[in-house]
């Protein structure tokens, strides 16, 4: 099975590639590093599977996914990052993509994860399993980071990375007075009083602190 790779770090690419090589089904059949390049990839290539990284360049990869998703609905599509899982999982779902794993996990399970994704299935962590279950079942209420929707988070998270409003409308191709608006809703669904504590609360986001 022919697999393309999609991920801004050629280090990362190179380790992916040694895992996924050594299985004797699969073959890493190309490389691409952002948008352009992948849609070019998967032109030329002619992958059964793509696996994309979240973020890259800057550029958020679940625009890419759905991208992908709408053009080439037959491919499948396995999302790698190290964004926090409970949070992004259910959304590359919804996206299109058909599993998600965690970076940190890539070394013992992505062999596993292709297969799932390959077999027909959709491959989530059991944490995400559950926490799905959780909110299906009307467990997880409240002021939360999930009551974000996905443009508003990728604005969440460029104000966590200090870029200002007009640098995140030219990151997003988003006029400034769109940004603006989702900044209010931000901070409205956060419960934030200010830009300030939207900031800071964005920053220890992007960390790892938590919400």
């Amino acid at each position: 099975m022919r697999i393309l790779l999609v991920d801004d770090h050629p280090v990362v690419r190179e380790g992916l590639t040694e895992m996924i090589n050594r299985h004797a089904g699969f073959r890493v059949c190309g490389e691409a590093e952002d948008r352009a390049q992948a849609l070019a990839a998967i032109e030329t290539c002619k992958p059964d599977l793509a696996i994309i990284d979240l973020a890259l360049n800057g550029q958020p990869g679940i625009e890419l996914v759905k991208d992908i998703h709408t053009r080439y609905p037959e491919l499948h599509l396995l999302v790698l990052s190290m964004h926090d899982e409970q949070v992004h999982a259910e959304r590359v779902i919804r996206a299109g993509a058909c599993g998600y794993i965690a970076k940190q996990e890539a070394a013992t399970k992505i062999v596993s994860a292709i297969q799932r994704v390959l077999d027909g299935g959709i491959y989530l962590s059991d944490r995400v399993t559950e926490r799905i279950t959780a909110k299906l079942a009307g467990r997880l209420q409240g002021t939360s980071i999930y009551n974000l929707a996905d443009r508003e988070l990728q604005v969440f998270e460029l104000i966590g990375e200090g870029f200002s409003t007009p640098q995140i409308a030219e990151q997003l191709h988003l006029g400034t007075g769109t940004v603006e608006t989702y900044r209010a809703r931000i901070k409205e669904k956060l419960l934030l009083k200010d830009a300030q504590e939207l900031l800071q609360t964005a920053i220890h986001w992007n960390r790892g602190q938590g919400f």
